[in-house]
């Protein structure tokens, strides 16, 4: 026995749940509809009837996907992420659920067309996603719609991202997890964008730098941050 002080109350042993009790989970989302049901060409009604538990925002609750996907086609944003994907990169649905959050225009994927969506976490049903099977065929595209081609790795020339005046039609290309940007899209890139870093490792995740990116994008045309 443990040596305690005298009246020193017993932490209570947890008790697991008796067999077939399931332990109780906070529900995502919402109910069926309470009330008379809406009008309008949005809704749906399988949704309005048996609740609507998919991981959208309040503003899209009981709508159809086609009608969510309709409106964010709207408002996207001018600029286009695209990741190198020649090992089946991990971090490539991670980048899409970043892409979605941001309102990218597109995410591009160069190289193998299949990847992992796991990390997407289903967004890339409202996120648009293009294939391009060799990085010349994706520069062509981007050169075809005016895009801008921006790196985003560390090499030699790399300037800072911080102080960069990204455009506002652009496309942020990323390498694969480990090598980085392929020489092909470093060469065809009109700049290569580096993030400051402080601690002691040389480089991040992909996703984490992506993130980044898209967000100094976001305070540059959304919010009109001008850079110093």
């Amino acid at each position: 026995m443990t040596d305690l002080p005298p009246n020193t109350a017993l932490p209570t042993p947890e008790v697991p749940p008796a067999d077939g009790e399931a332990e109780a989970k906070p529900e995502v989302g919402v109910g069926p509809w309470e009330g008379e049901w809406p009008g309008g060409e949005q809704w749906d009604p399988d949704l309005l009837r048996d609740g609507d538990r998919r991981n959208v925002v309040d503003q899209y609750r009981y709508w159809k996907h086609e009608a969510i996907v309709a409106d964010l086609d709207s408002k996207r944003h001018e600029f286009h992420i695209a990741i190198e994907n020649w090992q089946h990169d991990l971090n490539i649905g991670t980048v899409v659920r970043t892409a979605n959050a941001f309102l990218a225009k597109e995410v591009h994927i160069i190289g193998r067309r299949r990847w992992n969506r796991r990390g997407a976490m289903v967004t890339d049903r409202y996120q648009h996603v293009r294939h391009h099977p060799t990085v010349e065929e994706f520069v062509q595209w981007a050169q075809g719609e005016g895009l801008a081609v921006i790196g985003i790795d560390i090499f030699p020339d790399s300037v800072p991202l911080e102080t960069y005046d990204l455009p506002e039609k652009c496309v942020l290309v990323f390498g694969q997890e480990g090598p980085g940007l392929t020489p092909e899209v470093h060469e065809a890139a009109v700049a290569t964008l580096s993030i400051e870093q402080f601690g002691s490792t040389r480089s991040m995740n992909a996703a984490s730098a992506a993130a980044i990116a898209m967000h100094a994008w976001v305070r540059r045309h959304v919010f009109k941050q001008p850079v110093s």
